[in-house]
């Protein structure tokens, strides 16, 4: 599933990412016939289908490109999106804080452009897509079939999660929403005992009434955290951490659904003493 497991030369209908040497990165479908234009010149589709991994190829003024199948991360920052997306950064973090596996049942709130889709997909999960705007879902849809490809477990609906989840016995409920504690009554129906809730919220005055929310509700075993994600330039003796980095993008706050009558016993935080 996903460009970068196939293997062998890559072939017409395939994407390919086309790398610079000042690591300018470009993404596209290789079409029989088709060229590539950038302002150093154009490279042909033809002279890139047939290529292995890790060649390069020429464009019109010489300039060399190195050839690769996208990652996922690759995909989730080139691909068309209507919504903001997810970053790379946090899909890792939110597939291992929601122990997203093979055979799950997920349930998406808010599919926006379907990077966290695809990140489910491929972590074995079976999706259905709750979403408010149709244009979202449809974009979703075609995100998730580039890549996935047109048979991956994955359906999206036109509905609003706050009014309620028809499916029963989830294993999991991912929410991008800006008011996910509307959902608690519905998530809690509908998630199985000890299925998770995670949340994705820009502020932490969301996160805050989230937590508020859920510590009313049938939820225990709650966290929250923030990915800092900095890169480092390494050439020769220049060691040092780049000057720009990807800090706050959003907090994650997940919890576990309790069995009846576990939401009475307290839990208490780390380094606290119990009550």
């Amino acid at each position: 599933m996903g460009d970068s497991g196939s293997k062998g030369p890559v072939a017409a209908a395939e994407r390919v990412l086309l790398v610079d040497a000042k690591d300018r990165r470009y993404l596209l479908t290789l079409v029989p016939g088709g060229t590539f234009h950038t302002h150093a010149g154009v490279v042909a589709h033809d002279d890139i289908i047939g290529l292995h991994e890790g060649e390069t190829v020429a464009g019109s003024t010489g300039r060399r490109y190195l050839m690769v199948r996208p990652t996922l991360a690759d995909v989730v920052l080139k691909m068309p999106r209507g919504a903001q997306v997810i970053y790379p950064k946090d899909l890792g973090a939110i597939l291992l804080a929601a122990d997203i596996g093979p055979g799950q049942r997920v349930l998406e709130a808010g599919v926006g452009s379907g990077a966290l889709s695809m990140a489910l997909l491929r972590a074995g999960a079976s999706v259905i897509g709750y979403e408010l705007r149709d244009d979202f879902a449809a974009r979703a849809l075609a995100n998730v079939a580039a890549f996935c490809g047109p048979g991956a477990d994955y359906r999206v609906e036109g509905r609003d999660v706050t009014e309620g989840i028809d499916e029963v016995a989830l294993d999991r409920i991912v929410l991008d929403m800006p008011e996910p504690w509307r959902v608690l009554p519905h998530a809690a129906a509908s998630l199985r005992p000890g299925g998770i809730l995670l949340s994705y919220l820009p502020t932490i005055n969301q996160t805050a009434e989230l937590r508020r929310a859920l510590d009313a509700a049938p939820f225990g075993l709650a966290q929250t955290s923030e990915v800092l994600h900095r890169t480092w330039h390494v050439e020769a003796r220049s060691v040092r951490p780049d000057h720009r980095m990807v800090a706050h993008t959003g907090f994650l706050t997940w919890a576990r659904r309790l069995a009846r009558g576990a939401a009475e016993v307290a839990v208490a935080e780390p380094g606290e003493p119990e009550a």
